[in-house]
């Protein structure tokens, strides 16, 4: 799907407040309610908007530690990657999962309530799956977090 400067604009506000109503998001990129709630309905079913979704405080939730998981494994076959892929996805706490190029193989992002709550995960993880190592690294401080893809969009008249 080709994306003009108007889609791209309703995207980037989107981005940042799914919660927008369609008369405010409409009136920001300069065109009428339906026209805009056309090419909203667009970009969904194109797969550009995947979904809509509530960022949640994970610190209120008592979820404050995130852990980065670095795995190696010597099996590379497909039917072995669709069931690791299989385990691994299972786990909830686990919320990011990329297959990666270097020296490790996968790297999982895992975010839990303390240190003895990613050990359970930890012990669960290796009983679960066949490995060659795990490395984790805990991070001490959220820097920067977003969820917001970044859009180029050209310089116009709906600043």
């Amino acid at each position: 799907m080709h994306l003009n400067e108007i889609d791209l604009r309703l995207i980037a506000i989107l981005q940042r407040d799914v919660s927008i109503a369609i008369d405010e998001l409409a009136k920001r990129v300069g065109l009428t309610k339906t026209p805009s709630w056309r090419r909203l309905q667009k970009l969904e079913k194109s797969g550009i908007i995947k979904r809509k979704v509530a960022l949640l405080d994970a610190t209120l939730l008592d979820l404050s530690v995130s852990v980065f998981v670095q795995v190696k494994t010597s099996k590379h076959d497909s039917d072995w990657l669709a069931q690791f892929s299989k385990t691994v996805s299972a786990f909830p706490e686990v919320v990011d999962f990329y297959r990666m190029s270097g020296e490790y193989d996968y790297l999982l992002r895992v975010v839990v309530k303390d240190i003895a709550s990613y050990d359970a995960f930890y012990q669960r993880f290796i009983q679960a799956t066949s490995l060659t190592d795990v490395t984790s690294s805990f991070a001490m401080e959220e820097i920067k977090r977003s969820t917001e893809l970044p859009l180029v969009i050209p310089e116009n008249r709906f600043k």
